[in-house]
């Protein structure tokens, strides 16, 4: 999958801008973002939901949204919100996405009885789907959609609503399905399911801020992260802050985090503020996190973008 420029206006707004993707095959691919960031809307533009007002997709070889009709067979679609029908089985809900997708009569129950032992409904076929679980709804919206043995999976920050457990358990079948072959595109504002994508971009106010593996954009900020020791933490923060080149301050129990510029002086910078300001801390490097590459990305000092190299896109 590739795009070049992508962009969507809503009048006066510019809810993505210019964005280019290179999205490879049979892996997970995040987009990482806050709200409003523009990933649902990449999202329904890339799966041909939407039309860009400017750019070029390119989905499997077809041209998006001029040959989105061709692209639907091939790809399936999983939004944030529970979307099947509460009033019928679970049994009774894949038959009609079976149906609605249009997997041949002599293969759906075969299909059905595979997915019913993949998702773990042997014991619960019959059940109403409204009286599931949050953890089970999202595996059932999950085995729906991909019912129809897709390409290419879209799914719209599918577990925002689960429990950590389920969550953790949901991600398997992720895996699963890209050894398997699928490429999977995944949204979220979670930095826990950011780390599992083999890949991801960030997005901020509509616009691509950084790309590349979770190792790679992490790396890209050695140095640049530091933990300091402190008896009044609160009180160090509001002195940090007012630091030239800290882009960002956070607590983490009794210690703060920072994350500085690309600046060698930090640490003596950071010292000296806070001798000045009569208190006592060790400062201390520590390793990067996402969480440190989106603020570094979304302040200014973008992080690294990768380097652009991909392996065969989907």
């Amino acid at each position: 999958m590739r795009a070049r420029g992508l962009t969507r206006r809503f009048g006066e707004l510019v809810a993505v801008d210019h964005v280019d993707l290179d999205v490879p095959a049979r892996r997970v691919y995040g987009f990482l973002g806050p709200n409003g960031s523009g990933k649902s809307t990449t999202i329904r533009m890339l799966c041909g939901l939407l039309t860009p007002s400017d750019g070029q997709i390119e989905v499997l070889g077809l041209q998006i949204p001029a040959q989105a009709d061709a692209l639907r067979p091939h790809i399936g679609y999983m939004t944030q919100r529970f979307s099947l029908f509460e009033d019928l089985t679970v049994r009774e809900n894949l038959e009609f996405l079976a149906a609605i997708q249009g997997v041949p009569k002599s293969r759906t129950k075969r299909r059905i009885d595979e997915l019913v032992d993949q998702y773990h409904f042997a014991d619960r076929q019959k059940q109403l789907a409204g009286t599931l679980s949050g953890g089970q709804k999202q595996r059932l919206a999950l085995a729906g959609a991909v019912i129809h043995e897709p390409e290419l999976l879209f799914l719209d920050e599918p577990t925002s609503a689960v429990d950590p457990e389920s969550r953790r358990d949901f991600w398997e079948k992720l895996f699963e399905l890209a050894d398997l072959g699928t490429t999977l595109l995944v949204s979220t504002h979670l930095m826990d399911e950011a780390e599992r994508c083999h890949r991801l971009a960030i997005l901020d106010r509509g616009r691509l801020v950084a790309d590349g593996t979770p190792g790679e954009l992490t790396a890209a900020l050695a140095g640049r992260t530091f933990l300091i020791d402190t008896a009044d933490p609160r009180r160090a923060q509001r002195t940090l802050v007012d630091v030239p080149g800290v882009l960002g301050v956070a607590q983490v129990g009794t210690s703060l985090r920072v994350l500085a510029g690309d600046d060698k002086g930090m640490v003596q910078r950071m010292d000296e503020a806070l001798a000045a300001a009569g208190q006592h801390a060790g400062v201390a490097p520590a390793a990067a996190n996402l969480e440190d590459v989106f603020v570094a990305a979304t302040r200014g000092g973008v992080a690294g973008a990768g380097d652009r190299e991909r392996e065969h896109a989907a």
